[in-house]
């Protein structure tokens, strides 16, 4: 996830973001399922899961419509053809629910928050938290953004020439960004502990991903298990005293998230949050937010470092547009460099699957679905489809002018995922990324040490293999 408001809203999101869904279940009433040329077997499905789940998609996902395959005998179906995206996750969204093995998967991290709740239990979570993420609040964080952005800058002024993890600089930026807007009235935190918590909680996510497929009961253990338990329960004693230190202070001037997510009360029903769904939504917009805006930067940084031509014009508009820094009046004007991390999440999209379930025998396209099965919409491949893009795995930012969205099918880019359970803050996101990389893109161009093509790992969210080595070097360095 990362996470501003999912339904509407104006601002610096993209048109790409909040343009209407230009396609219907009408244009796709005919479509039929192709079928794998070849499935691998049980055991090797279940190595590529614990290993990289997406190194295990049949090659027709980058081509096919709509694929019915299995995974260790349940069957499923992948959804690539934007009209059925459509249908499932908009005109069908109450029958198309999260899937429960994601669901397990996930729920020992993120519990059930926003990200994994189901129904009216996500419903009513939803309505309670849009208000925090209104146009009139993100645009007051973008201060913070830029802080963060700036802070890093530094830092990197006196590391010039070293070689640095820019995946963990960036996970350590936007962290930075999540103190600030969500746990300001915190107790002091080790921000690399708890980084490391998240990585421990999240990393071997295949494993509990497998089993679950299996059957296995949840209870069973399994390599990494007392690793990842023992990061989820530090993390969850951050968020409570987080959560206890608001309340102390009188959690009303609304603050920060967790001073807000306090005092918010379902509008129609006056509900609100236990301190239990507090800690779930917070390490959800933590864990989630700041990881998948992280990895969009990373991916970002390497793309520049591999079209110089790009990095320049970037840096051009940000000397044009925001010549002494970014600040919430500009950061709207720097299109280009929105276009670029837009290209970034759409060839290394941080959220790289959505996976749900059917409530009930219904169809897709022409194609039926039984109650239980699955559906997969596998982003990486949607956004690399042969027959949605020109030139699909090359990095080309003008992907994203005006006239290109306008000319794609809605669901044809969707990083914040889609329908009524579009990410909630999507804005946030994107505010965020942008501020970031103009502030560190007009000063810097990190360089990887040897020519190097990093290998996406998919573990929740779209991961460089062994993070983002690379050499600081000042921008006018970049040979340029």
């Amino acid at each position: 996830m990362s996470t501003g408001i999912g339904n509407a809203g104006s601002g610096p999101e993209s048109a790409a973001v909040r343009e209407p869904a230009r396609t219907t279940a009408r244009h796709s009433a005919g479509v039929r399922a192709v079928r794998p040329a070849r499935l691998p077997g049980t055991l090797t499905i279940l190595r590529t899961m614990i290993r990289n789940p997406i190194e295990g998609w049949p090659p027709e996902v980058y081509e096919a419509p709509l694929l019915r395959s299995s995974q260790v005998g349940r069957p499923c179906l992948f959804v690539m053809a934007p009209e059925l995206v459509h249908e499932a996750l908009v005109e069908k969204a109450d029958i198309f629910v999260k899937d429960n093995v994601m669901r397990r998967t996930l729920g020992p991290a993120l519990g059930e928050g926003i990200l994994t709740a189901n129904g009216a239990h996500w419903r009513w979570q939803r309505r309670l938290a849009a208000p925090v993420f209104r146009h009139d609040r993100v645009m007051g964080m973008v201060p913070a953004m830029i802080r963060a952005a700036e802070a890093t800058a530094e830092r990197w002024a006196s590391q010039q020439g070293q070689r640095v993890d820019v995946a963990h600089e960036m996970m350590r930026t936007t962290f930075d960004v999540i103190a600030d807007t969500m746990l300001s009235g915190a107790p002091d935190m080790d921000v690399e502990r708890v980084a490391e918590a998240i990585t421990d909680s999240l990393d071997s996510i295949g494993w509990p991903l497998a089993l679950s497929l299996l059957g296995a009961p949840k209870w069973m253990p399994y390599p990494g298990s007392r690793k990842a338990a023992a990061g989820r329960a530090y993390l969850r004693g951050c968020m409570q005293a987080a959560i206890d230190a608001r309340r102390a202070a009188g959690a009303t001037d609304g603050a920060d998230l967790t001073s807000l997510m306090l005092d918010a009360a379902d509008p129609e029903t006056g509900q609100t949050m236990s301190d239990e769904q507090i800690i779930d939504n917070l390490l959800t917009f933590i864990a989630a937010g700041h990881e998948t805006t992280a990895l969009a930067l990373t991916w970002s940084f390497w793309l520049l470092s591999q079209y110089p031509k790009a990095a320049a014009r970037l840096r051009a508009e940000v000397e044009a547009v925001a010549p002494h820094g970014v600040t919430p009046e500009n950061i709207d004007q720097l299109v280009f460099t929105r276009q670029v991390l837009q290209e970034a999440m759409r060839l290394f999209p941080p959220a790289a699957v959505i996976v749900r379930s059917a409530t009930e025998d219904t169809t897709l396209g022409a194609e039926p679905v039984h109650k239980g099965e699955a559906l997969i919409f596998p982003i990486h491949a949607i956004h690399r489809h042969r027959t949605l893009w020109e030139q699909p795995d090359a990095f080309n930012p003008d992907h994203f002018t005006p006239e290109a969205v306008k000319a794609r099918p809605r669901h044809a880019f969707m990083p914040f995922g889609g329908g009524p359970r579009i990410c909630i803050g999507m804005m946030f996101a994107i505010l965020e990324g942008v501020a970031i990389l103009a502030t560190l893109a007009r000063r810097f161009a990190p360089e990887p040490e040897i020519p190097m093509t990093p290998e996406p790992q998919l573990r929740i969210t779209l991961r460089p293999r062994g993070g983002m080595p690379m050499r600081l070097k000042p921008a006018g360095d970049a040979g340029i």
